[in-house]
């Protein structure tokens, strides 16, 4: 019996441990994809201009996804602790709707990796059209050409058509004016101290460069959050078992306290001596008694024990 009562004890703290390492496991996997989706926010926010507002969203639900995880994976470790059979699966539950939203997160994250070449096309050349119009639109650019190195969309020449300095007639056919952002060095004028002129201009349009950050950053929403969903599926799956095998280890442990107390409570009647009125002996039912001096076997109608 205790030998038995010892393999039990094990299983039970051996389940309680595994629970805890994995709700620990969630926990960091739920700082990575704080971490993943801020940085991608950040790189959104600095090329906000070229960038419509709904791509916005997928990182912003990867960042609520890992604070939402943090919580579950505590409630997991909470019901490993007091070995609670109903927050466990309240921890499973949690994790399934988890991972629902994150198979919705890399659903949004595919469909816009489909979309970056298109908008990219369309809110690039809007932007050179708006360059001298609009500051904000101004800064952007200049911060997309300068920080990419970079000029124009596909080619330094596509600013022929949208800056107004390639409109003065004395200019060559084939000389473009572009703003200084497409330069790699600049040089005062000897002149006029007041402009400067552009030693090294960027070789290549800044579609190319634009077009990879924008699909990788999308395509890493895609795959993260598919890569963790589906950890995570497993994870629900583990919860549930360590659930079920916390429940059959009470209810086994409880079934042999019970044996134990029956033992007890038959000992205690035969030698006349009443169980205790709150103990589990007390759900014996004398049915029949002897004559004064004789005593006669007694039955018993045992309650069965229940296992919260």
């Amino acid at each position: 019996m205790a030998n038995r009562e010892l393999q039990l004890n094990s299983g039970m703290r051996c389940a309680k441990y595994m629970l805890i390492i994995v709700s620990f496991m969630f926990a960091l996997t739920a700082i990575l994809l704080i971490m993943v989706g801020t940085t991608i926010q950040t790189i959104f926010g600095d090329f906000s201009v070229f960038i419509d507002g709904h791509f916005a969203s997928p990182p912003a639900l990867l960042i609520a996804i890992g604070f939402i995880l943090i919580a579950v994976a505590a409630l997991g470790a909470y019901g490993a602790v007091k070995e609670s059979v109903m927050v466990i699966n309240l921890y499973g539950v949690c994790l399934f709707l988890v991972f629902i939203l994150e198979v919705s997160a890399a659903i949004a994250a595919f469909v816009m990796q489909s979309q970056v070449r298109d908008m990219l096309m369309r809110t690039m050349y809007q932007s050179m059209a708006n360059y001298e119009t609009d500051p904000y639109v101004e800064s952007g650019v200049d911060f997309m050409q300068s920080g990419l190195e970079c000029c124009g969309v596909n080619k330094p020449e596509d600013w022929k058509d949208y800056f107004s300095p390639n409109k003065n007639e004395t200019l060559d056919t084939d000389d473009v004016v572009v703003p200084n952002s497409c330069c790699g060095g600049l040089a005062q004028d000897i002149n006029d101290a007041s402009q400067v002129t552009c030693l090294d201009t960027f070789d290549y349009g800044c579609f190319r460069k634009m077009n990879f950050i924008i699909s990788q950053s999308a395509m890493l929403i895609a795959t993260g959050a598919t890569t963790v969903a589906f950890v995570q599926l497993l994870g629900v799956l583990c919860a549930f078992m360590l659930a079920k095998t916390l429940r059959r280890n009470k209810s086994i442990r409880e079934a042999r306290r019970w044996q134990l107390q029956q033992s007890l409570g038959v000992l205690i009647s035969g030698g006349k001596m009443a169980p205790p009125q709150n103990s589990a002996v007390a759900g014996y039912q004398q049915l029949g008694h002897g004559e004064q001096g004789t005593h006669e076997p007694y039955t018993y109608t045992p309650q069965s024990p229940s296992v919260n």
